[in-house]
């Protein structure tokens, strides 16, 4: 008799119900293709990974763009609206700013209207009573003026400077320039000499005119003078001229042409002519005694501007 096989010894695992149904198992276990699988993992792990660079900063310069245009045409719609706001508040100012120059021309127009009045009225007072004639029209140059005198002329060194040189033991800066402070001792001096009128380049000279600096110009009542300086002084003839010489402003006149080169010439002159001060300052008081006077006390008057 053939022999059993052996039976081998322990538990036996169980067969599965499905095992004669092997083709049919594999269908349903792998439903999708081993092909179709690989390329889904693969499209996980593109998803998954960081992008390239030159494909990022291609993104980033497109979203710069985009943010550029769209700040640009905000601002250029912003400034389209604004406008109009814009040039109608610039009109107003600029017609503000023509109205204001208007007013001041026709207020600067009624100050030079009066300032003729003022001067007009002052000459027909002086004319009244013969004030015309009185010295105190002279000192107060409301009259023209004519008579025998002495036309001096001051004019700076032919070797002018432009700075200042070193000064002097008199206070005299060695440039070659007529100061301020030389046609004032001129002109006290012709004062001291006898002078009844002085005018220097044409300006009158009145008991209240200044001379001034201004930098290098020398001002007269506030009027510029340039080089040279034409003083005519009415006073008399030699014997005017010799007083003048012998006063120390002679002397120091004498100084700056003999050591600093200042230009100085002298004539006398039987006619000379001086206009009235363009606009005279003149002050009152009544004299004491005078019946108008409060008890004979002086009463001085404000200076007319």
């Amino acid at each position: 008799m053939p022999a059993m096989p052996q039976q081998e010894s322990g538990p036996r695992r169980p067969a599965r119900p499905d095992a004669s149904m092997s083709l049919l198992t594999t269908v349903m276990s792998h439903t999708l293709d081993e092909g179709y699988a690989r390329a889904a993992r693969g499209r996980r792990a593109a998803a998954g990974a960081p992008l390239p660079r030159p494909l990022r900063a291609r993104l980033w310069l497109a979203g710069g763009l985009l943010l550029a245009a769209l700040v640009v045409t905000l601002g250029a719609a912003h400034a389209r609206q604004a406008a109009p706001t814009v040039a109608r508040e610039r009109e107003e100012l600029l017609a503000r700013v023509e109205a204001g120059t208007d007013r001041l021309d026709a207020l600067q127009e009624d100050v030079n209207a009066l300032r003729e009045d003022v001067a007009a009225m002052r000459r027909d007072v002086l004319a009244d009573e013969g004030a015309g004639d009185s010295p105190t029209a002279l000192l107060a140059g409301a009259t023209a003026v004519e008579g025998p005198g002495v036309e001096l002329t001051v004019d700076d060194a032919e070797r002018a400077q432009d700075g200042g040189g070193e000064a002097g033991d008199d206070g005299f800066s060695d440039t070659g320039r007529v100061r301020d402070r030389d046609l004032q001792r001129v002109v006290n001096g012709l004062w001291e000499a006898g002078a009844e009128a002085i005018s220097v380049n044409g300006q009158r000279l009145t008991a209240l005119s200044a001379i001034r600096a201004a930098g290098d110009a020398v001002l007269v009542d506030n009027r510029p003078l340039v080089p040279p300086y034409t003083l005519l002084a009415i006073g008399g003839g030699a014997e005017f001229a010799d007083g003048f010489d012998a006063t120390p402003a002679g002397a120091y006149l004498a100084e700056l042409r003999d050591d600093y080169g200042i230009r100085v010439a002298t004539r006398l002159r039987d006619g000379l002519r001086l206009p009235a001060a363009a606009n005279p300052a003149i002050r009152t008081a009544t004299p004491l005694g005078d019946p108008g006077g409060a008890g004979g006390t002086g009463n001085t008057g404000e200076e007319d501007q």
